[in-house]
C-alpha cells in the first residue's frame, strides 16, 4: 500500500507524528488512507453542494473500513468567466487541476482516491490525474442543475439566458423579459441543466467506466445524489482491495466506448479536446479521424438542450447514460468486456439497464440521425481538422457558402453582431483565440448566442480557432487547426472571401487559389502575444494544437 511509505516503521515516526497532529488515531492509520479530492467552492454553482457530497463520500469510505482525508481542487465557472478576460483562464485550469492533484497524491501517498468534480475543466483535469497516478480511483460528481421555469410554464436554461441578451439587442425582448430569464434560468445548485460540457463529461465518466451508474444524470438537489456518494465511498474500498486501477479501466476500448456514447448523446464539442487529453495521460492516442469514423456508425439518440427542449433530469428519468448504452448494444456498438469501477464488466453493468422513455432516448431504430452528434470537418481552411456539434445545427445550415466577416478577437465580433453589421448568409470568422493565440482558447458562447438571439441562427455560420460552450447551437465550427497564431490558413482569410461548409461530407474550404494563399502567407506576420506575463504566457509556450487535445508539451 502506498501509505506504508508514511506510516510504517520506526523511520516513519516523524511522519506519523504529523498524522497524529491531524487528530488521526492509530486505528485510523491502520486502515487504507483514501484521498477525497473535493472541488467545493463558493463561486461555482455546480460546486456549492460538493461539501455535502464529500461528507457523504467520507461516510461511505468509513463504513467500508477506510480512512478518508480530504484535499481541494480548483474549478472555474465558465458561465461567470464568459465574455471577458476570465475565459482565458478556463481551459488552462484543466492542467493545473491535474498537476496539483498529482502533487498532493504523490506527496502524501494515498492508497486510493475519490474524485469529486462537477464543472467543465474540473472533470477532465481529474480524469487526467487519475490516469497519470494510476491508483484505485472512482468518480462521484456533484450532479446537474434542475431546469428553470418561466411564468408561462416554459422550461428554460442557461443557453436560453445567453440568447435572451441577443434578443434584447435585436429589439425582440425588453429588459423585463431579460430579467425573467435572469431570475429563472438557473434555479438550483448543479452543473447547468443541458447537455453542456460539464454534463457531457460527467456522463462520459460512466461510459468510460470510472463512475457508478447515475453519476452523470442524477440531479444535484436530489437525495439520490448523496446515496450515490456514499456508495462511491464504499466502492473505492473494493477497488483498493482488488487493486483495480484506472489503467485497467481506461483502456483503448473504453475510450472508444466513451466516444460512441458521446456521439449518441450529442455531447459538447469540448469532449473533442478532453478525451484526447485524458487518453494521452493513459498512453493512448485518439485522432479526430477516428472520431469521425465512430460518428459515422453511431446514431444520435438524444436532443437535450441546446439541441432540443429536454434536460438532464429528463435523461435521468428515462434511464440515464446506461439507458443510452443499452440502446447502443442493440447494434453491437460497444465493447462490453471492458472493466469498470463497479468491479464488473460493462456488459454485466448493463444487464438491468433499460430505456424507460423512448421520447427522450430514441430507440436505435428511430434515431434523430444515423450519424453522431459531432462531426470533424477538414479542408484547406482546417488542414488538421475542426469540429461542429451537428446535432444542434439547423437543417438549412448543414451546407452553406458565404462571405467571410473577419475579426481578430471575440470582442470585435460581438461589437459587429450587436451593431447589426452581420447579414444573413455571412460567415463570421473569429481568429487568434486558439490555445496559443488566445491564449487559453476562449469559448465563443457570447457571439454564437448573439447570432441566435438576433434571429440569424438559421442563416449565419461562425468559425473560430477558439472553442464553444456546450450551450452553443447553430453552425458554429471551432477548434480550427492549425490555429491562426501558428500560421494556419484561418490567419490568411480576408474580408469577403467565400467559405464553403459541407457538414454532411465533413468538408470546409476557403475559396481562394493556392497561389493567392502563398502570397498571403509570405506577407503574414504573427501579431504580438496578447498576454506578456504570468501563467498564460507559460501556457502559450507549452500548449499543443486543438486537434491534439490542447495538451501541454514538455
Amino acid at each position: 500500500m502506498p501509505s506504508e511509505q508514511i506510516k510504517r516503521g520506526v523511520g516513519r515516526a516523524p511522519n506519523r507524528s504529523l498524522l497524529y497532529a491531524l487528530g488521526l488515531t492509530e486505528e485510523e492509520l491502520s486502515r487504507p488512507l483514501v484521498g477525497i479530492v473535493s472541488s467545493y467552492n463558493e463561486i461555482v454553482p455546480g460546486h456549492m453542494n460538493l461539501d455535502k457530497i464529500a461528507e457523504a463520500v467520507k461516510a461511505g469510505v468509513r463504513a467500508a473500513g477506510g480512512t478518508p482525508i480530504m484535499f481541494p481542487a480548483i474549478a472555474v465557472c465558465d458561465g461567470i468567466a464568459m465574455g471577458h478576460v476570465g475565459m482565458k483562464y478556463s481551459l488552462v485550469t484543466r492542467d493545473l487541476i491535474a498537476d496539483s492533484t498529482e502533487a498532493m497524491v504523490m506527496a502524501h501517498q494515498f492508497d486510493g482516491l475519490v474524485m469529486i468534480p462537477n464543472c467543465d475543466k474540473n472533470v477532465p483535469g481529474l480524469l487526467m490525474a487519475a490516469a497519470r497516478l494510476d491508483i484505485p480511483t472512482i468518480f462521484c460528481s456533484g450532479g446537474p442543475m434542475l431546469a428553470g421555469k418561466l411564468k408561462d410554464g416554459r422550461r428554460t436554461c442557461l443557453s436560453h439566458m445567453f440568447e435572451a441578451v441577443g434578443a434584447y439587442h435585436a429589439g425582440t425582448l425588453d429588459e423585463d423579459g431579460v430579467k425573467e430569464y435572469e431570475e429563472n434560468a438557473c434555479p438550483s445548485c448543479g452543473s447547468c441543466s443541458g447537455m453542456y460540457t460539464a454534463n457531457s463529461m460527467n456522463c462520459l465518466t460512466e461510459a468510460i467506466g470510472m463512475a457508478l451508474p447515475g453519476n452523470g444524470t442524477i440531479p444535484a438537489p436530489y437525495s439520490a445524489r448523496l446515496r450515490l456518494a456514499k456508495k462511491a465511498g464504499m466502492q473505492v474500498m473494493e477497488l483498493i482491495k482488488k487493486d483495480i486501477r484506472p489503467s485497467q479501466i481506461m483502456t483503448e476500448a473504453a475510450f472508444r466506448n466513451a466516444e460512441t456514447v458521446d456521439m449518441a448523446l450529442g455531447c459538447s464539442t469540448n469532449t473533442m479536446l478532453h478525451l484526447p487529453a485524458i487518453a494521452h495521460e493513459a498512453g493512448i492516442t485518439i485522432s479526430l479521424d477516428e472520431s469521425n469514423a465512430i460518428s459515422a456508425r453511431t446514431p444520435n439518440l438524444c436532443h437535450l438542450a441546446p439541441a432540443g427542449e429536454t434536460f438532464m433530469e429528463d435523461l435521468d428519468q428515462a434511464g440515464g447514460v446506461y439507458g443510452v448504452m443499452k440502446e447502443l448494444t442493440k447494434k453491437n456498438l460497444l465493447d462490453l468486456s471492458v472493466m469498470t469501477c463497479t468491479g464488473k464488466t460493462m456488459g454485466e453493468n448493463l444487464e438491468t439497464a433499460q430505456n424507460r422513455d423512448p421520447s427522450i432516448i430514441r430507440p436505435v431504430e428511430n434515431p434523430y440521425s444515423q450519424s453522431g452528434g459531432i462531426a470533424v470537418l477538414k479542408g484547406n481552411l482546417a488542414v488538421d481538422g475542426c469540429v461542429v456539434k451537428q446535432s444542434a445545427v439547423a437543417p438549412e445550415m448543414m451546407v452553406h457558402e458565404g462571405p467571410a466577416r473577419v475579426f481578430n478577437s471575440e470582442e470585435e465580433a460581438i461589437e459587429a453582431i450587436y451593431g447589426k453589421q452581420i447579414r444573413p448568409g455571412d460567415v463570421v470568422v473569429i481568429r487568434y483565440e486558439g490555445p496559443k493565440g488566445g491564449p487559453g482558447m476562449r469559448e465563443m458562447l457570447n457571439p454564437t448566442s448573439a447570432i441566435c438571439g438576433m434571429g440569424l441562427g438559421e442563416s449565419v455560420a461562425l468559425l473560430t480557432d477558439g472553442r464553444f460552450s456546450g450551450a452553443t447551437r447553430g453552425a458554429s465550427i471551432g477548434h480550427i487547426s492549425p490555429e491562426a497564431a501558428a500560421g494556419g490558413t484561418i490567419a490568411l482569410v480576408e474580408e469577403g472571401d467565400l467559405i464553403s461548409i459541407d457538414i454532411p461530407n465533413c468538408k470546409i474550404e476557403l475559396k481562394v487559389s493556392d497561389e493567392e494563399l502563398q502570397k498571403r502567407r509570405a506577407a503574414w506576420v504573427c501579431p504580438e502575444p496578447k498576454i506578456q506575463s504570468g501563467y498564460l504566457l507559460r501556457y502559450a509556450k507549452l500548449v499543443s494544437s486543438a486537434d491534439k487535445g490542447a495538451i501541454l508539451q514538455a
